[in-house]
Protein backbone atom coordinates (compact mmCIF):
# COMPACT_ATOMS: atom_id res chain seq x y z
CA UNK A 1 0.00 0.00 0.00
CA UNK A 2 1.05 3.58 -0.58
CA UNK A 3 0.08 6.55 1.54
CA UNK A 4 0.24 10.31 1.04
CA UNK A 5 -0.04 13.25 3.38
CA UNK A 6 -0.54 15.69 0.47
CA UNK A 7 2.72 17.49 1.26
CA UNK A 8 5.81 17.85 -0.87
CA UNK A 9 8.90 15.92 0.14
CA UNK A 10 10.97 19.12 -0.17
CA UNK A 11 9.94 22.76 -0.81
CA UNK A 12 9.50 23.81 -4.44
CA UNK A 13 9.57 27.51 -5.27
CA UNK A 14 10.06 29.48 -8.45
CA UNK A 15 10.93 33.17 -8.29
CA UNK A 16 10.75 33.81 -12.03
CA UNK A 17 8.72 31.39 -14.18
CA UNK A 18 10.67 30.06 -17.15
CA UNK A 19 8.73 27.97 -19.71
CA UNK A 20 11.95 26.89 -21.42
CA UNK A 21 13.29 25.54 -18.14
CA UNK A 22 9.95 23.79 -17.59
CA UNK A 23 10.63 21.92 -20.80
CA UNK A 24 14.13 20.99 -19.61
CA UNK A 25 12.69 19.74 -16.30
CA UNK A 26 10.47 17.33 -18.22
CA UNK A 27 13.61 15.32 -18.96
CA UNK A 28 14.02 14.75 -15.23
CA UNK A 29 10.46 13.42 -15.10
CA UNK A 30 10.00 11.33 -18.24
CA UNK A 31 13.46 11.08 -19.76
CA UNK A 32 15.49 7.88 -19.70
CA UNK A 33 17.50 9.41 -16.84
CA UNK A 34 14.42 10.63 -15.01
CA UNK A 35 12.40 9.90 -11.91
CA UNK A 36 9.69 7.79 -13.55
CA UNK A 37 12.43 5.45 -14.69
CA UNK A 38 13.99 4.93 -11.27
CA UNK A 39 10.66 4.83 -9.41
CA UNK A 40 9.36 2.05 -11.66
CA UNK A 41 12.71 0.26 -11.77
CA UNK A 42 12.99 0.03 -8.00
CA UNK A 43 9.29 -0.82 -7.69
CA UNK A 44 9.45 -3.78 -10.05
CA UNK A 45 12.76 -4.93 -8.62
CA UNK A 46 11.12 -4.89 -5.19
CA UNK A 47 8.06 -6.78 -6.42
CA UNK A 48 10.30 -9.54 -7.74
CA UNK A 49 12.89 -9.57 -4.93
CA UNK A 50 13.47 -13.03 -3.46
CA UNK A 51 15.59 -13.97 -0.48
CA UNK A 52 16.37 -11.65 2.41
CA UNK A 53 13.37 -9.30 2.72
CA UNK A 54 15.55 -6.35 3.72
CA UNK A 55 16.53 -5.85 0.07
CA UNK A 56 12.86 -5.68 -0.93
CA UNK A 57 12.34 -3.13 1.82
CA UNK A 58 15.30 -1.08 0.59
CA UNK A 59 14.00 -1.07 -2.98
CA UNK A 60 10.36 -0.35 -2.15
CA UNK A 61 11.26 2.41 0.27
CA UNK A 62 13.42 4.11 -2.36
CA UNK A 63 10.71 3.66 -5.01
CA UNK A 64 8.30 5.53 -2.74
CA UNK A 65 10.85 8.32 -2.35
CA UNK A 66 11.22 8.61 -6.12
CA UNK A 67 7.45 9.01 -6.51
CA UNK A 68 7.79 12.04 -4.26
CA UNK A 69 10.51 13.38 -6.55
CA UNK A 70 8.14 13.10 -9.51
CA UNK A 71 5.61 15.17 -7.57
CA UNK A 72 8.23 17.82 -6.80
CA UNK A 73 9.36 18.08 -10.42
CA UNK A 74 5.79 18.12 -11.75
CA UNK A 75 5.04 20.99 -9.38
CA UNK A 76 8.17 22.79 -10.59
CA UNK A 77 7.13 22.36 -14.23
CA UNK A 78 3.66 23.79 -13.57
CA UNK A 79 5.09 26.73 -11.63
CA UNK A 80 7.58 27.50 -14.39
CA UNK A 81 4.76 27.46 -16.94
CA UNK A 82 2.81 30.12 -15.07
CA UNK A 83 2.59 33.21 -17.25
CA UNK A 84 3.21 31.24 -20.43
CA UNK A 85 0.95 32.35 -23.30
CA UNK A 86 -2.31 30.50 -23.75
CA UNK A 87 -2.31 31.15 -27.47
CA UNK A 88 0.25 31.46 -30.21
CA UNK A 89 -1.36 34.75 -31.21
CA UNK A 90 -0.64 36.17 -27.78
CA UNK A 91 2.99 35.09 -27.96
CA UNK A 92 3.49 36.36 -31.50
CA UNK A 93 1.98 39.72 -30.60
CA UNK A 94 4.56 40.08 -27.83
CA UNK A 95 7.45 38.79 -29.91
CA UNK A 96 6.89 38.70 -33.65
CA UNK A 97 10.14 36.80 -34.19
CA UNK A 98 9.54 34.19 -31.52
CA UNK A 99 6.31 32.37 -31.04
CA UNK A 100 5.79 29.66 -28.48
CA UNK A 101 7.74 26.99 -30.35
CA UNK A 102 10.79 29.14 -30.98
CA UNK A 103 10.52 30.37 -27.41
CA UNK A 104 11.05 26.83 -26.21
CA UNK A 105 7.60 25.94 -24.89
CA UNK A 106 6.66 22.33 -25.40
CA UNK A 107 3.20 22.66 -26.93
CA UNK A 108 2.21 19.33 -25.44
CA UNK A 109 2.30 20.92 -21.98
CA UNK A 110 -0.18 23.51 -23.27
CA UNK A 111 -2.40 21.50 -25.58
CA UNK A 112 -2.60 18.21 -23.67
CA UNK A 113 -2.07 19.24 -20.05
CA UNK A 114 -3.14 22.87 -19.68
CA UNK A 115 0.30 24.16 -18.65
CA UNK A 116 1.03 21.19 -16.41
CA UNK A 117 3.67 18.48 -16.31
CA UNK A 118 3.31 15.24 -18.25
CA UNK A 119 4.98 11.80 -18.20
CA UNK A 120 7.15 12.78 -21.16
CA UNK A 121 10.72 13.84 -21.82
CA UNK A 122 11.89 17.30 -22.88
CA UNK A 123 10.82 16.62 -26.48
CA UNK A 124 7.34 15.46 -25.46
CA UNK A 125 8.08 11.77 -26.05
CA UNK A 126 6.17 9.61 -23.53
CA UNK A 127 8.21 7.39 -21.25
CA UNK A 128 7.60 3.84 -22.45
CA UNK A 129 9.18 1.76 -19.66
CA UNK A 130 11.80 0.31 -22.03
CA UNK A 131 14.58 1.34 -19.65
CA UNK A 132 13.21 -0.49 -16.61
CA UNK A 133 15.72 -3.14 -15.53
CA UNK A 134 14.44 -5.73 -13.07
CA UNK A 135 16.30 -8.98 -13.65
CA UNK A 136 15.34 -10.96 -10.56
CA UNK A 137 19.04 -11.06 -9.63
CA UNK A 138 19.61 -8.71 -6.71
CA UNK A 139 23.28 -8.02 -7.51
CA UNK A 140 22.57 -7.30 -11.18
CA UNK A 141 19.74 -4.99 -10.16
CA UNK A 142 21.92 -3.11 -7.69
CA UNK A 143 24.56 -2.65 -10.39
CA UNK A 144 21.91 -1.29 -12.77
CA UNK A 145 20.70 1.05 -10.04
CA UNK A 146 24.15 2.59 -9.58
CA UNK A 147 24.11 3.44 -13.29
CA UNK A 148 20.56 4.81 -13.08
CA UNK A 149 21.45 7.12 -10.20
CA UNK A 150 24.69 8.17 -11.89
CA UNK A 151 22.97 9.28 -15.09
CA UNK A 152 20.20 10.89 -13.05
CA UNK A 153 22.74 12.88 -11.06
CA UNK A 154 24.46 13.97 -14.27
CA UNK A 155 21.13 15.27 -15.57
CA UNK A 156 20.33 17.05 -12.30
CA UNK A 157 23.70 18.82 -12.27
CA UNK A 158 23.17 19.94 -15.87
CA UNK A 159 19.76 21.32 -14.95
CA UNK A 160 21.29 23.04 -11.92
CA UNK A 161 23.76 24.81 -14.19
CA UNK A 162 21.01 25.80 -16.66
CA UNK A 163 19.05 27.97 -14.23
CA UNK A 164 19.73 31.06 -12.15
CA UNK A 165 16.48 30.76 -10.22
CA UNK A 166 17.35 30.36 -6.49
CA UNK A 167 14.31 28.20 -5.82
CA UNK A 168 15.10 25.80 -8.64
CA UNK A 169 18.74 25.58 -7.61
CA UNK A 170 17.66 24.77 -4.06
CA UNK A 171 15.31 22.00 -5.18
CA UNK A 172 17.89 20.55 -7.55
CA UNK A 173 20.60 20.64 -4.89
CA UNK A 174 18.32 18.43 -2.77
CA UNK A 175 17.73 16.00 -5.63
CA UNK A 176 21.47 15.89 -6.38
CA UNK A 177 22.15 15.07 -2.73
CA UNK A 178 19.62 12.23 -2.82
CA UNK A 179 21.27 10.86 -5.96
CA UNK A 180 24.55 10.84 -4.04
CA UNK A 181 22.93 8.83 -1.24
CA UNK A 182 21.26 6.41 -3.61
CA UNK A 183 24.48 5.71 -5.48
CA UNK A 184 26.12 4.93 -2.16
CA UNK A 185 23.27 2.79 -0.83
CA UNK A 186 23.23 0.58 -3.92
CA UNK A 187 27.00 0.16 -3.72
CA UNK A 188 26.65 -0.61 0.00
CA UNK A 189 24.09 -3.29 -0.86
CA UNK A 190 26.54 -4.76 -3.37
CA UNK A 191 29.20 -4.76 -0.68
CA UNK A 192 26.85 -6.59 1.67
CA UNK A 193 26.20 -9.11 -1.08
CA UNK A 194 29.91 -9.86 -1.16
CA UNK A 195 31.41 -7.00 -3.12
CA UNK A 196 33.58 -7.56 -6.17
CA UNK A 197 34.97 -10.86 -4.93
CA UNK A 198 31.67 -12.27 -3.69
CA UNK A 199 28.92 -10.96 -5.94
CA UNK A 200 30.80 -11.17 -9.24
CA UNK A 201 30.63 -12.60 -11.79
CA UNK A 202 26.87 -12.25 -11.81
CA UNK A 203 25.11 -14.62 -11.33
CA UNK A 204 27.53 -16.10 -8.82
CA UNK A 205 25.30 -19.18 -8.63
CA UNK A 206 26.48 -20.42 -12.05
CA UNK A 207 29.52 -22.76 -11.73
CA UNK A 208 32.44 -21.15 -13.52
CA UNK A 209 33.84 -24.55 -14.46
CA UNK A 210 30.96 -24.79 -16.91
CA UNK A 211 32.09 -21.71 -18.85
CA UNK A 212 34.95 -21.62 -21.35
CA UNK A 213 37.41 -20.50 -18.71
CA UNK A 214 40.23 -19.79 -21.16
CA UNK A 215 38.16 -16.78 -22.21
CA UNK A 216 36.87 -15.78 -18.76
CA UNK A 217 39.58 -13.18 -18.12
CA UNK A 218 41.06 -12.62 -21.58
CA UNK A 219 40.96 -9.10 -22.97
CA UNK A 220 40.59 -9.71 -26.70
CA UNK A 221 41.92 -7.40 -29.38
CA UNK A 222 40.25 -7.13 -32.75
CA UNK A 223 42.84 -5.01 -34.54
CA UNK A 224 43.04 -6.04 -38.18
CA UNK A 225 46.85 -6.20 -38.16
CA UNK A 226 46.81 -8.68 -35.28
CA UNK A 227 48.51 -6.35 -32.83
CA UNK A 228 47.69 -6.48 -29.13
CA UNK A 229 45.10 -3.99 -27.88
CA UNK A 230 46.10 -1.09 -25.64
CA UNK A 231 46.84 -2.32 -22.15
CA UNK A 232 45.22 -1.20 -18.91
CA UNK A 233 44.12 -2.48 -15.53
CA UNK A 234 41.66 -4.68 -17.41
CA UNK A 235 44.37 -6.50 -19.36
CA UNK A 236 46.91 -7.64 -16.77
CA UNK A 237 47.10 -8.66 -13.12
CA UNK A 238 44.46 -10.26 -10.94
CA UNK A 239 40.87 -9.96 -12.08
CA UNK A 240 38.60 -7.67 -10.09
CA UNK A 241 36.57 -10.60 -8.79
CA UNK A 242 39.78 -12.25 -7.56
CA UNK A 243 39.04 -15.47 -9.40
CA UNK A 244 41.48 -15.24 -12.31
CA UNK A 245 44.30 -13.38 -14.00
CA UNK A 246 43.75 -10.88 -16.81
CA UNK A 247 45.58 -11.61 -20.05
CA UNK A 248 45.66 -9.63 -23.28
CA UNK A 249 45.73 -11.33 -26.64
CA UNK A 250 44.80 -10.70 -30.26
CA UNK A 251 41.65 -12.51 -31.27
CA UNK A 252 41.82 -15.09 -34.03
CA UNK A 253 38.69 -16.45 -35.71
CA UNK A 254 37.73 -19.78 -34.17
CA UNK A 255 34.82 -20.66 -36.45
CA UNK A 256 34.37 -21.21 -40.19
CA UNK A 257 32.62 -18.88 -42.60
CA UNK A 258 28.87 -19.15 -42.01
CA UNK A 259 26.88 -20.99 -44.67
CA UNK A 260 23.16 -21.38 -44.07
CA UNK A 261 22.59 -23.53 -47.14
CA UNK A 262 19.75 -23.12 -49.66
CA UNK A 263 16.45 -21.51 -48.78
CA UNK A 264 13.41 -23.70 -48.21
CA UNK A 265 10.82 -24.05 -50.96
CA UNK A 266 7.81 -21.75 -50.61
CA UNK A 267 9.76 -19.48 -48.23
CA UNK A 268 9.48 -16.48 -50.52
CA UNK A 269 13.15 -16.61 -51.54
CA UNK A 270 14.46 -16.00 -55.04
CA UNK A 271 14.85 -19.09 -57.22
CA UNK A 272 18.61 -18.50 -57.21
CA UNK A 273 18.56 -19.12 -53.45
CA UNK A 274 16.83 -22.51 -53.65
Amino acid sequence: MFYTDNKLQYPVRVEKPDPLFARALQQAIGGVEGEIRVAMQYFFQACGARGNPKFRDLLMNTAAEELGHIEMLATAVAMNLEGAPLSLKEEVSNDPVGGAVLGGINLKNLLSAGLSAMPVDSDGVPFDMSHIYASGNIAADMSANVTAESTGRILATRLYNMTNDPGMKDMLSYLIARDTMHQNQWMAALEELGGATGAFPIPNSFPQEQEKQEFSYAYLGFQQDGSAPASGRWSEGQSIDGKGQFVSQPMQPLGPEPNLGPAKPNSGAQKEQL
